[in-house]
């Protein structure tokens, strides 16, 4: 064989090599990707659902969703959320509440969650996420209150200038606080789990 077609062969080998390499990466980024837009894909997850839009928020975010799951540990929960469709590089508080709207009874600060430029996040988080989910004061210097569970989520948005400027507050002057952050001081409600009945929200599905 001549050198010019051993040369030839060798300069062939290597195109191919790298085709198949660049393949073989753009195959991981996909599915990178479908992970992390598509939570209902993991088999292993204990229960899926939803989050849907609060009252008025299709208005000003048409296409705001999420996703949730649940898994099963030895000794504990992990509760997995996809949010989408919402503002890029946005702050975001999540809870664990009695009831997924207005009053909501008792609620339970879980975490911070916070978009990308995509207006896309997610957030894990371990604790007791099932049916055995509760809340409970004997006394205090404040409240007394029976064993109540805590079967929704709520994710609100950190800044209440947030919502306001979207115009998610239509005629209102300034914008709403409420006391859905670490510091009280956060805007409105943006999604929930109001797609479930109030006494039977989706971590009543998941088992002990």
């Amino acid at each position: 064989m001549s050198k010019l077609l051993t040369r030839w062969m060798s300069g062939l080998s290597l195109i191919v090599l790298i085709v198949l390499a660049l393949a073989a990466c753009g195959t991981g980024a996909d599915a990178a990707s479908s992970s992390n837009t598509d939570l209902s894909q993991d088999k292993n997850a204990a229960f899926s659902f939803d989050l849907v839009p609060s009252p008025g928020i299709t208005a000003c975010l048409p296409k705001a969703h999420g996703s949730a799951q649940i898994f099963k540990n030895a000794l504990n929960d992990t509760l997995k959320v996809h949010i989408a469709g919402l503002p890029a590089h946005t702050d975001y508080d999540l809870f664990v509440l009695e009831l997924p709207n207005k009053p909501f009874g008792v609620a339970w600060y879980q975490s911070d969650m916070e978009t990308n430029g995509n207006g896309e996040g997610d957030v894990s988080v371990v604790g007791i996420f099932n049916k055995e989910t509760f809340s409970i004061s004997t006394g205090g210097p404040t409240v007394t209150f029976k064993a109540t569970h805590q079967f929704h989520l709520g994710l609100w948005f950190n800044d209440p200038k947030v919502p306001f400027d979207l115009g998610c507050e239509p005629g209102a002057t300034s914008p709403t606080v409420t006391p859905f952050n670490g510091e009280q001081h956060a805007g409105i409600q943006v999604l929930n789990t109001a797609n479930f009945p109030n006494g039977a929200g989706p971590l009543s599905h998941v088992s002990a």
